[in-house]
């Protein structure tokens, strides 16, 4: 980015990595987990012209992918600041920025937040265009390493899982099934998901899966889910029966395949996303 001047340690943004070299990506997120959540090399902090500016387009780029869909809350302002690691000033501004570009309202008193109103703004492509761009690589190279982690993730809890481990699964799999909005959908999958990675009975296991979706996910810890569009909601629905059955026989090579397929769901509306912007579409 042109125009780079220093910012105090608490405007530091967590970015993403240069592309790494081939077969050290697995290599560096494994070492992250085991240091205890140490960061990881592949994701130091670097100077930005504006972390008010960095923060508004992470923001902005998160709602377009649906991390964070109409009518839902944002993070607290607390939760940010530890999330983005930045100052509070920072946060502050860019959900200012936000609201006064519509996409964003503030409501006051004790359930009160800033609240998603909108998935797109006339700011948002550019935003987009900004924070996935440069990073494309590295976010291609991400999307691979987690098919290949949470194929890796499914194939254990197959092999471990015991009976009192698949009823969580099946109950997040009836909730997914019986949602009726985009975010139940969005908090029934994360159910179904965590509930696997609890099936490995290796807590390790469940930190770099959800290292990984941190990282494809803009440093917010959220399911891409684009508008909740109905094609991806049966396909999905069609894998997670799949895999819970696969669990559920103690199969798996075939969990770990269509683990391996159905994380490219996420990945696919990312990149839908941004081809829409590159043809000039509204996401």
């Amino acid at each position: 980015m042109s125009g780079i001047r220093d910012r105090p340690e608490e405007d530091q943004l967590t970015s993403a990595p240069q592309p790494p070299e081939p077969g050290d990506e697995f290599a560096r997120v494994l070492d992250r987990v085991l240091l205890g959540g140490a960061p990881s090399p592949s994701l130091r902090p670097v100077r930005v012209t504006s972390a008010v500016d960095e923060v508004s387009d992470r923001l902005l780029t998160a709602i377009a992918v649906g991390d964070f869909l109409p009518g839902e809350r944002l993070p607290a302002e607390r939760e940010l600041t530890q999330l983005l690691r930045v100052s509070r000033p920072t946060v502050r501004e860019a959900v200012g920025r936000l609201q006064a570009v519509g996409v964003i309202e503030i409501r006051r008193g004790r359930n009160g937040g800033a609240f998603v109103r909108e998935s797109w703004s006339e700011s948002s492509a550019a935003a987009v265009r900004r924070t996935l761009l440069p990073r494309w690589e590295e976010f291609e190279q991400l999307f691979d390493l987690r098919g290949l982690v949470e194929g890796m993730v499914a194939a254990t809890a197959a092999r471990r899982r015991r009976p009192e481990d698949l009823e969580p699964i099946r109950e997040a799999l009836d909730a997914y099934l019986s949602a009726t909005t985009p975010r139940e959908e969005q908090i029934a999958d994360s159910a179904f998901h965590e509930s696997i990675c609890r099936a490995t009975h290796n807590p390790q296991i469940a930190t770099l899966s959800r290292d990984l979706l941190t990282r494809i996910s803009l440093g917010f810890p959220a399911e891409p889910w684009g508008k909740g569009e109905r094609s991806h909601f049966h396909r999905a629905s069609r894998d997670h029966k799949a895999l819970y059955e696969a669990i559920a026989a103690g199969e798996p090579a075939k969990a770990e395949e269509i683990a391996r397929d159905h994380f490219t769901i996420s990945a696919d509306m990312i990149r839908e996303v941004l081809a829409r912007v590159r043809a000039g579409e509204p996401a």
